[in-house]
């Protein structure tokens, strides 16, 4: 199981589709000893792996006091950056205290584009940069891509830098409109777009080593079987199921875009959370509604229930938009 912290508001760029609206540290962030409890029981409810995640992590002063925390407790730290603050010294004081890997944010090989997107001069190079030094500590590391109408046509050469650059994995976001992202919702994939790519990374997969992984894009289970393509992966969405997030206050809700409390961790422990809250509980019905309801896939894809919430005026168990394959039984 997979739970993300955002663990501030605060961040360097200001990036068009940030769910979070990230730029400046909230007020009343949680503490260090907050901190520290809130992974305690992240522990105690059963997560192995503790992704560090913002705004930008490396902006918390005390992170590698809280990295090291993390690890002690028994889980896996990882993080998701910009990658922009990772020195050569940062990633062996990571790697020191414990971190196991970097989510690094690249969105195009055409460094004026990243950096438009990301709205910060110098981005791309940065990102590179901390990719580079990750790999002279030993650390490993992932890239991870914001799929847009106007990258998508460079994936699998994005997929290629990737394996050149070392690393372990390229990971592949498909945007859901929250935050900031509200913005630029039409310059998303549409439901062939979708489809179309989804297929054109799993057929990448049966050529490189390194690990694909779409996100919020549950439908490549489907397409992966489909296409004979074996993955690790067994469920798509997993809002509420294995995975939920953490705001930098100490909101808990069922995914990044899913904007719907599910609890605070400063008013009840998060291992009561995880397995009391009302939201948890029907999402783990599978009840959904129009075709992921009747879908023969309902059990491995799910849709995802932010888009789905988006689409449906809030209600996270309708039927995800974006899909080809309409439910077909």
């Amino acid at each position: 199981m997979i739970v993300s912290w955002n663990t501030t508001n605060a961040c360097n760029m200001y990036c068009a589709h940030c769910y979070r609206d990230a730029g400046c540290k909230a007020e009343d962030e949680l503490s260090t000893d907050e901190a520290k409890k809130m992974l305690g029981e992240i522990a105690r409810a059963g997560f192995r792996i503790m992704i560090f995640s913002g705004g930008e992590p490396l902006m918390r002063p005390d992170i590698l006091e809280l990295v090291h925390h993390a690890a002690s407790v028994g889980l896996r730290p990882v993080f998701g950056t910009n990658g922009t603050l990772i020195t050569e010294e940062k990633a062996c004081e990571l790697k020191a205290t414990g971190a196991m890997g970097m989510g690094i944010s690249l969105d195009s090989l055409d460094a004026e584009k990243h950096d438009t997107f990301r709205s910060f001069p110098g981005a791309w190079a940065g990102a590179v940069r901390g990719m580079e030094n990750c790999r002279k500590a030993g650390l490993p590391f992932q890239v991870h891509t914001t799929v847009m109408d106007w990258n998508a046509p460079e994936l699998e050469a994005m997929t290629d830098f990737a394996v050149e650059k070392g690393a372990v994995a390229h990971h592949f976001f498909f945007l859901v409109p929250t935050g900031r992202a509200v913005s630029i919702e039409n310059k998303s994939l549409d439901a062939e777009a979708y489809e179309a790519v989804l297929t054109r990374i799993m057929k990448k997969q049966q050529t490189v080593d390194i690990e694909l992984k779409p996100t919020c894009a549950p439908q490549f289970l489907r397409i992966a079987k489909e296409m004979g393509v074996e993955t690790r992966f067994r469920r798509g969405c997993l809002a509420g199921l294995a995975y939920c997030i953490i705001g930098p206050r100490g909101k808990v809700q069922p995914c990044a875009y899913l904007d719907i409390e599910a609890g605070d961790v400063r008013e009840t422990p998060f291992n009561i959370i995880w397995k009391e809250s009302k939201v948890f509980r029907r999402l783990r019905t599978l009840d959904y509604k129009g075709g992921c309801g009747v879908c023969r896939y309902k059990g491995v894809c799910g849709g995802c229930r932010a888009r789905a919430a988006f689409y449906a005026e809030g209600d996270y168990m309708a039927e995800e938009p974006w899909c080809a394959y309409k439910g077909r039984k």
